[in-house]
């Protein structure tokens, strides 16, 4: 199944006024906006959609407070929507079908929902970095950023009450590819056979609580992740840990805490991988979360890390 990434992901907040403002600062275009309810883009046209935690439209919440309480899945076709529905109905998964998008409820209890894919091919040019053999900018100074513009919605962390349960559905019943591994306690997925190292990661909490740990976008550079965090530093947003880099998809990142719920990640230079990859297990550890990362953010002011 043809599943091509995250199309949009939905909140259901307690402040609209807070949080149209944090994701105005984010970097995000704002599409359209009421007391009601608010669209956000990224430059592919990746969307967040904000309404009030009240909202009876909205899925039922699968964790207290502001959160996420729908994440839509892009497909490639109207025949891939098909092959989803019956995949969904061969497991007695209860699904419903209005306006061309598909949706159910996930073993965590999270609202998800399957749309061909409304992303758009932007055209970025690639960042010029003068490394040893390879001096590819010349007579040119290098970007700086003095804030973000997020080019994708790259990926989405759940907690999950039973990572067994959460795995099965998501690659044995959508087809999602598995990149890496914690074993028995997370596991990173990819939508595609080749593609970015994860869309998806499922981490196992040990109170069993299911609940949202962070949405993902993707800039263009590490330049950027540190452009848009100082940024969002001077419009007084508290920085949770970054900048910094993981070992495991050797993504650069940078985490804020988001009003909307949970954290939220600028991140940039993830491993592109193939069917040739191979899965490796890993041990869950400070380490391989942050090969280096510092701690509370850098001030957006003096440039320097806040203490």
């Amino acid at each position: 199944m043809a599943i091509t990434g995250v199309d949009a992901i939905t909140y259901g907040v307690s402040n609209m006024k807070l949080c149209r403002q944090f994701l105005a600062d984010w970097g995000l275009k704002r599409v359209r906006s009421s007391a009601t309810s608010a669209i956000y883009e990224t430059l592919d046209g990746s969307q967040v959609r904000i309404r009030p935690r009240g909202d009876k439209s909205l899925p039922k919440a699968f964790a207290a407070g502001s959160t996420v309480r729908e994440v839509v899945w892009g497909v490639t076709s109207k025949t891939e929507l098909s092959r989803i529905r019956k995949a969904l109905e061969r497991q007695g998964v209860p699904v419903t079908e209005s306006h061309g998008m598909l949706r159910c409820i996930d073993p965590a209890g999270l609202g998800i929902a399957f749309r061909v894919s409304k992303c758009q091919k932007v055209k970025i040019e690639g960042t010029k970095f003068n490394v040893v053999g390879a001096r590819d900018r010349i007579d040119q100074p290098a970007t700086f950023y003095d804030r973000a513009r997020p080019v994708s919605l790259g990926h989405v962390v759940l907690n999950v009450p039973d990572l067994k349960k959460a795995e099965h559905f998501y690659r044995g019943v959508l087809g999602f590819h598995l990149s890496d591994r914690y074993p028995g306690d997370a596991v990173f997925l990819r939508c595609q056979p080749t593609g970015e190292h994860h869309n998806l990661f499922l981490l196992e909490t040990p109170d069993g609580m299911a609940g949202l740990n962070h949405v993902a976008f993707e800039v263009h550079d590490i330049h950027e992740i540190v452009g848009g965090g100082m940024h969002i530093a001077r419009q007084g947003w508290k920085t949770a840990i970054g900048p910094g880099r993981h070992p495991i998809s050797s993504a650069y990142f940078w985490y804020v805490e988001n009003p909307c719920g949970g954290l939220i990640e600028y991140y940039s230079d993830v491993d592109y991988v193939t069917a040739k990859w191979k899965p490796r297990d890993c041990a869950r550890t400070a380490e391989n979360f942050a090969e280096w990362a510092v701690n509370g953010g850098i001030d957006g002011n003096s440039r320097r890390q806040k203490v």
